[in-house]
């Protein structure tokens, strides 16, 4: 399928879908517009309600219209069942790069992807002190942030972007109840990407958040949960498109200003 753009490779991006048995019908034509919309669908986690096979089933089959290229990181909905490995594979078989520690290179755009984790975020972050299972959760935090680095570092493109499903920021859960910041995300994960830059950040996770904010170093992140978009923006599909110039091209698509399709999500 060639480009939609001849200067920027157009990525639709959304997370939060939380497919259930009862989906199914349902979806197609939103993946549908999405796919028409960017060069690749990107999904940031909670793909599926209970994490079972059945549900993965039905994302795969809701998928089925999609033509672009799909790469997914799972959410902690997808963990519920505790087999995230069926999910993977159900989605895998279909063609979706999942991504948990790895990276993926499309149109020359490189793409690190992590589930994520809890933990808080500032002073307000978890320390590993205490009871074992204490511990526990700060390592798991701290093997999430060391999956995103081993995947930002195998990437050479001068073109990057992060998947995740928790918040690396407290800036896009900002909306949520307060007391559960902790539970939406971590600072740790904001580490790498101080280490790797990258051009732009997605998560999901906080549905009642922020639709953007950024790192310590200026780098835009975007909460995409699918039931924020939908709230935030009523009147534009629940999607976000995010555009990166093309390998010698730096300026911005002129077809794109006249192309509501093309912008939705912006």
């Amino acid at each position: 399928m060639p480009p939609k753009s001849p200067r920027s490779v157009r990525f639709a991006v959304v997370g939060d879908i939380h497919v259930n048995k009862d989906s199914a019908g349902l979806l197609r034509a939103f993946f549908a517009q999405a796919s028409e919309a960017g060069d690749a669908l990107l999904l940031c986690g909670d793909l599926t309600d209970y994490g079972t096979a059945e549900e993965a089933q039905v994302l795969v089959d809701e998928l089925a219209l999609v033509k672009v290229p799909v790469v997914a990181v799972l959410g902690n909905h997808d963990y519920e069942s505790g087999t995230p490995e069926i999910v993977t594979e159900v989605l895998k078989r279909a063609g979706v790069r999942v991504l948990d520690g790895e990276a993926v290179e499309i149109e020359g755009v490189g793409i690190a992807g992590a589930k994520g984790f809890a933990g808080g975020f500032g002073r307000g972050s978890l320390g590993a002190w205490g009871e074992p299972v204490i511990k526990q959760f700060v390592q798991e935090a701290l093997h999430e942030a060391m999956k995103l680095e081993s995947a930002l570092a195998k990437l050479r493109t001068t073109r990057r972007i992060a998947l995740l499903h928790y918040s690396p920021i407290a800036g896009t859960v900002a909306g949520e109840p307060v007391d559960i910041f902790p539970f939406l995300g971590s600072s740790r994960l904001e580490e790498p990407l101080l280490r790797y830059p990258v051009d732009a950040v997605f998560h999901g996770h906080a549905h009642r958040g922020t639709l953007e904010g950024r790192t310590i170093n200026g780098v835009p992140v975007f909460n995409v949960a699918k039931p924020l978009l939908q709230r935030s923006r009523p009147d534009q599909p629940p999607f976000h498109i995010y555009e990166v110039p093309r390998e010698g091209s730096e300026e911005p698509d002129p077809a794109a200003a006249e192309d509501p399709a093309a912008m939705a999500g912006h």
